[in-house]
């Protein structure tokens, strides 16, 4: 049996909702090990002077904690 965990992490980029959340998964595996998967809980921009400068991710991540070694 494996044990999952789930965290939420923000990540954001200048160029899309798509490329933040590529963005946000390569950053959390570079420190998660046995990442499973991602999921978008909420989108948003930021906007500044009428023009939007940011596309910003809510990420839920799922990740293995324990695996069966059975």
């Amino acid at each position: 049996m494996a044990v999952l965990k789930v965290i939420e992490i923000l990540a954001q980029s200048p160029k899309s909702w798509e490329d933040a959340t590529k963005q946000g998964v390569a950053e959390a595996a570079k420190s998660l090990k046995g990442l499973k998967s991602a999921w978008v809980k909420d989108q948003s921009v930021q906007v500044e002077d009428g023009e939007v400068t940011a596309y910003r991710v809510t990420l839920k991540v799922t990740f293995e904690v324990l695996a069966d070694k059975a």
